[in-house]
């Protein structure tokens, strides 16, 4: 018997832990191959790629992001195979099972909820006496009707072979996340996830899990995402492994899901003074600071001490941190969630996410939808369309916020820019966001791609528009921006440089012959004016940059900008310096 797994993953970089599982824990009884793919595949590469493997048992590992895709593949797999076996699990199949049932006729068994167990016995019995009604945690059909089985007990994690360490897992380790689990399950009941369904925690063991993650390390593996729902519930547990990690990290980076109002201050103060910066990444939940809405969504948070540990962590500068916000929670109107995302903003992310409400199969925000009006989408992925008090004006319109956050802040392309405008020139952060999303939408930007030139120009163009009051220190910080946006010295540039090619070419010169007129640093490197031509670019600000860097001060004060990027491209460029008067270089008129 030829059995077949296989997924649609969001991305190629990105792996199924769940093939994986199933795959050790069958291997000793039956040959599982794994066949992984994407969303964005073209359906008839797949279909053709699994028609060549010849599965006799083909299984789908189903979610919110490709179920729909994977029905189009399945359809036509059981057209051109139809002996075939069809077998689907996962959380999307796993709650309203009799619907898929019916929904795809195609689909001959639905494993329900933690499968390694279910599926092992389900092969045995197709290969045995077929008397699918003993296998617990099964959904099948009997005289053309759908049957589902009682749930099964949950297992013994220690009985769980691993699933980290097949031969062809390992060409592809460094270039490809891994996900890694420490433990199944959630102590919190939020009735938007499914993990709340889950009770109690279970863990592996430690020594098992510790050599685990040194094969990884030393196999190549560049990310691993811990997916424990609640990675530090339990003290002991997460402080021994982040120890562990930082004595064995191997440059490995590691990501973790954090509740951050249960963060133990000495976990905080030993990661601040042990943990080497970059290796390690927090991913919070914080969903909304409005506390009826916490409440009814049974949702305990605690947003005093979860602002205290990531500021904590935010200030020991050695651990990156990504929040995630939720549009659409009950009782969050447009006026509520301005609110939640300025509170969150104010804590100075290295990211925010900013999703939209899910009525997720099996959760109890979707059993009571009806009572706070919710309209959602049919199919997956079943995002929100609104609510009493949060209309579907309302929720494009924060839709616009998330675009531009994702373009301007998510990816890091203006720092200065944005923080400067947001102090300086806008009301709240969700308001730089919001205005700056509605003017893209009104522009049609969205329809169309963009460089990373045209990043800078749309936003230049909208400050333009609204008037905006020292446009001059926003442009500096824009070029500043733009220049750090580059390994190497930038081809073109999206303004005119404020000086001729005359001047600069003088100024790199005397960089040159006087570097310590710039910095010391800059004398340090010991560069020639022939490299200083190649590798570098100078403009004039018209105000003190270097001021501005150190405590935020707008001072009118000429300023020559020079930047070096390294040849090898490695790191970020050196922004050097100069009083512009030093060098009688005129006056700047902005």
């Amino acid at each position: 018997m030829k059995v077949v797994l296989s997924t649609l993953n969001a991305k190629y970089i990105h792996t199924s832990l769940a093939l994986r599982c199933l795959k050790a824990f069958c291997r000793d009884e039956y040959e599982v191959e794994m066949a992984e793919y994407t969303i964005k595949d073209p359906v008839m590469n797949v279909v053709a790629d699994l028609f060549q493997r010849k599965p006799s048992v083909l299984g789908f590992s189903c979610y919110i992001w490709n179920i729909e895709e994977t029905i189009t593949i399945i359809r036509m797999v059981k057209k051109i195979m139809p002996e075939t076996v069809i077998v689907l699990g996962g959380p999307e199949v796993s709650y309203d099972t009799d619907y898929w049932m019916n929904r795809l006729p195609e689909v001959d068994f639905i494993v329900m909820g933690e499968g390694e167990e279910t599926f092992l016995h389900l092969l045995r019995t197709i290969t045995g006496d077929r008397k699918y009604h003993f296998v617990y945690g099964l959904a099948y059909r009997k005289n053309g009707e759908a049957v589902l089985n009682p749930g099964r007990p949950k297992l013994d994690l220690n009985e769980l072979p691993t699933p980290y360490r097949f031969p062809e897992d390992e060409a592809a380790l460094a270039n490809r996340v891994v996900y890694f689990e420490t433990s199944r399950g959630c102590p919190f009941s939020c009735q938007f996830c499914l993990s709340s369904i889950e009770v109690g925690v279970r863990y592996f063991d430690m020594e098992r899990t510790k050599s685990d993650l040194l094969y990884l390390i030393g196999a190549g593996a560049k990310l691993i995402k811990f997916v424990d729902r609640t990675f530090n519930i339990k003290r002991d547990y997460a402080l021994e492994i982040f120890e562990f990690l930082i004595k064995n990290h191997g440059g490995c980076v590691f990501q973790f899901e954090i509740t951050a109002d249960i963060m133990r201050p000495e976990v905080l103060q030993y990661l601040s003074e042990n943990a080497p910066p970059g290796i390690f990444r927090f991913e919070i939940g914080v969903q909304s600071t409005n506390d009826l809405t916490n409440d009814l969504v049974k949702r305990r948070q605690n947003f005093a001490k979860l602002s205290r540990t990531v500021t904590t962590v935010k200030n020991s500068g050695k651990i990156d941190q990504h929040l995630d916000l939720i549009a659409g929670l009950p009782q969050e109107d447009y006026s509520s969630f301005r609110k939640t995302f300025n509170d969150v903003f104010a804590l100075g992310p290295e990211e925010l996410q900013l999703g939209f409400l899910k009525m997720l199969r099996g959760t109890g925000m979707r059993q009571d939808a009806g009572q706070y009006g919710y309209v959602y989408m049919d199919n997956a992925p079943y995002e929100i369309l609104g609510n009493d008090i949060l209309p579907f004006s309302d929720l494009i319109r924060i839709k616009r916020v998330e675009d531009v956050l994702e373009k301007y802040w998510n990816a890091h392309r203006m720092d200065h820019t944005v923080s400067y405008l947001i102090r300086e020139e806008f009301a709240s952060a969700f308001d730089f966001f919001q205005e700056f999303g509605d003017y893209w939408e009104e522009r049609g930007w969205q329809k169309i791609g963009h460089q990373l030139e045209d990043l800078f120009t749309r936003l230049h163009a909208f400050l333009l528009h609204r008037g905006t009051a020292r446009l001059e220190v926003a442009e500096g910080l824009m070029k500043l921006d733009y220049f750090l946006n580059h390994k190497y010295k930038p081809r073109k540039i999206w303004w005119e440089f404020t000086l001729d090619k005359t001047r600069q070419a003088s100024i790199l010169r005397l960089a040159a012959d006087q570097p310590e007129v710039f910095s010391a640093g800059l004398a340090s490197r010991g560069l020639s004016e022939k490299e200083l031509h190649k590798h570098a670019v100078v403009e004039l600000l018209p105000y003190d940059l270097q001021a501005y860097l150190q405590d935020g001060r707008v001072e009118a004060a000429d300023t020559l900008l020079l930047v070096y990027y390294p040849p090898d491209g490695e790191g970020r460029p050196d922004v050097y310096t100069a009083g512009a008067d030093r060098l009688a270089i005129p006056r700047v008129t902005p």
